[in-house]
C-alpha cells in the first residue's frame, strides 16, 4: 500500500453510520442485502461476474452473487497467483418470521398469514410491532423479483391482560399457534390471496409467480437514541452491520490506489443463524471456488493455490454481547464489553469462536494501525457459547480465522441496539486488515 496519505482510504466517521442507517432500511431480507452492497460495489468500480462464465484474469474488483450471498476481491496489476487473501466475513441473515408454502390462512373473521420461525427470534420482540414484507418472487421464465412492502400491513397480536393474568410472571408463546400474524378482516379466506397481493404491488401477472422465499420485518427505521444519540436502534444489526462495514473497507481499499499485499474479499454468505448449511452459506464450497478459480485464472495451479490458501487470513465479523446493565451476572465477570469501546475480539477455547493468540496478534495490530480500541468477550463459563461463520471458515478451507464484531444489546430482537461509534471503528479497523 502506499505511504502517500493522500492515497490512503479515507478514515471512517459517524458518517459511516448515517449511512449504515440507510443501508439497515434498503435491506429488510438477505436479498435486498446483496443488491444493495452490489450497488455500491458498482459504484466503485466493481463488476460482476457469473459462476457459469468463464473468468480471466484481470485485474480489479469483481463480485458473484448467488441468491442472499455475495463474493467480492479486488486484484491489483500484475498480483501472482500465489498471493494470499484478506478475508472479512459476515451473513445477510436475521432471525425472523418467513412465510410458509401455503400462506393464506385465517380465522373468526381475521385473515392472517402462516409463517414459519426462522432462525433464533426472541418471539416477544415481534408482538405487537407494525410488520412489512419483503424477499424475491421467482417468476415463470426463471428469473427473480425483488419486493418490498415497506409500510405497516402485518401485526401479530399479543393476549391482553385480562384473558392472561400471570402474562408479566412468564410469557410464554407457542410457535404455530401465537406467532402467525393479521393482515386484514374478512371470512373468505382464498389460496393465492398473498401472491396477488404481491403481484398487483409490483406489477406483475399473479399467475407468472411460482415460487418465493418472504419474511417479515419491522418498518420503523433505525434511530439514534440517547441523551447524546450516542447509541443505535435499528433492525438487522446482526448482522448487516458487519455486512455494511466490509463493503465500505473492501470499497475503500480498492479506490485508494495502493497496491496491498493480500487480495482484500468480502465474503457475506446467507443462512447463519441457522448453521449454514446451504449452498450460499459458509458451510458450502461458494468460498473456496471462488477463491480457487481467482487463482487459475491468473495463471495458477493447485501448488498456487496450497500457497494463497496457507498464507490466508479471515476475520469472521458478527455482532456480540455488551454487557447488560440489568444483568450483568450472565456475563463473565472480568470481560464487559461496552458500547463505544470499539470493536470486540470473541474467544472460546472450545471453538465456537475460532480466535487464536496468533489470530489476536493480526487483529490488533489492525486496529494499532488504525488508532481504534478494541475489547475482548468470552462467555461466562455457566452459559452456553453461540457461534458464527468462523470455525466453519477455518475447518472447511484450512484458513487461519479470527473472530471479532461489535457488542450490541437485544440481540436477535426484531430491533437491536449499540454504540453509534462502534460501526465506523470496526470499519476502519478492517480497511487496517485488508491493506
Amino acid at each position: 500500500m502506499s505511504s502517500d496519505p493522500a492515497r490512503e482510504p479515507a478514515r471512517f466517521d459517524r458518517g459511516h453510520t448515517d449511512d449504515l442507517m440507510t443501508f439497515l432500511a434498503a435491506s429488510p431480507s438477505p436479498y435486498h442485502a446483496v443488491a444493495t452492497a452490489a450497488e455500491r460495489l458498482d459504484e466503485a468500480g466493481f463488476r460482476q461476474v457469473e459462476e457459469t462464465a468463464e473468468w480471466d484474469g484481470t485485474a480489479g474488483g469483481k463480485y458473484v452473487l448467488r441468491g442472499g450471498a455475495i463474493i467480492a476481491w479486488y486484484v491489483p496489476e500484475g498480483t501472482a497467483p500465489n498471493t494470499p487473501f484478506r478475508i472479512v466475513g459476515a451473513h445477510t441473515d436475521s432471525p425472523n418470521l418467513r412465510v410458509k408454502p401455503r400462506p393464506d390462512s385465517g380465522a373468526h373473521g381475521w385473515r392472517q398469514l402462516a409463517v414459519e420461525i426462522y432462525g433464533g427470534p426472541l418471539l416477544n420482540s415481534w408482538l405487537d410491532r407494525d410488520l412489512g414484507l419483503a424477499g424475491r418472487l421467482t417468476l415463470r421464465d426463471g428469473s427473480e423479483r425483488l419486493v418490498n412492502v415497506d409500510r405497516p400491513l402485518l401485526r401479530v397480536p399479543q393476549l391482553a391482560i385480562h384473558l392472561d393474568r400471570q402474562v408479566n410472571e412468564g410469557l410464554k408463546l407457542e410457535r404455530q399457534r401465537h406467532m402467525q400474524p393479521i393482515w386484514g378482516l374478512g371470512s373468505d379466506v382464498r389460496e393465492g390471496d398473498l401472491v396477488r397481493f404481491l403481484a398487483e404491488e409490483d406489477g406483475l401477472d399473479a399467475d407468472a409467480v411460482l415460487g418465493w422465499d418472504l419474511m417479515v420485518h419491522s418498518v420503523e427505521p433505525p434511530a439514534y437514541l440517547g441523551r447524546d444519540r450516542e447509541l443505535l436502534a435499528a433492525p438487522r444489526l446482526d448482522n448487516l452491520l458487519s455486512v455494511h462495514a466490509c463493503t465500505a473497507a473492501l470499497t475503500a481499499v480498492a479506490t485508494s490506489g495502493g497496491t496491498p499485499a493480500a487480495i482484500p474479499v468480502m465474503a457475506a454468505f446467507d443462512h447463519e443463524e441457522n448453521g449454514s448449511e446451504s449452498d450460499t452459506g459458509a458451510q458450502g464450497p461458494l468460498l473456496g471456488t471462488v477463491l480457487e478459480r481467482s487463482v487459475f485464472a491468473r495463471g495458477g495451479g493447485y501448488e498456487d493455490r496450497a500457497r494463497a490458501f496457507a498464507g490466508t487470513v479471515c476475520l469472521s465479523s458478527d455482532v456480540g454481547h455488551a454487557v447488560h446493565p440489568n444483568y450483568a451476572e450472565r456475563h463473565d465477570p472480568t470481560h464487559h464489553p461496552r458500547p463505544n469501546g470499539g470493536p470486540i475480539l470473541k474467544v472460546n477455547v472450545n471453538q465456537r469462536y475460532s480466535t487464536d493468540g496468533g489470530g489476536r496478534a493480526v487483529f490488533a495490530a489492525a486496529c494499532e494501525e488504525a488508532g481504534v480500541p478494541w475489547q475482548s468477550f468470552v462467555s461466562n463459563n455457566d452459559m452456553p457459547c453461540g457461534t458464527t461463520i468462523g470455525p466453519i471458515t477455518a475447518a472447511r478451507h484450512g484458513i487461519r480465522t479470527v473472530d471479532i464484531g461489535v457488542a450490541c444489546l437485544s440481540m436477535h430482537s426484531a430491533r437491536e441496539l449499540c454504540g453509534a461509534d462502534d460501526p465506523y471503528l470496526l470499519a476502519n479497523a478492517l480497511v487496517a486488515f485488508l491493506k
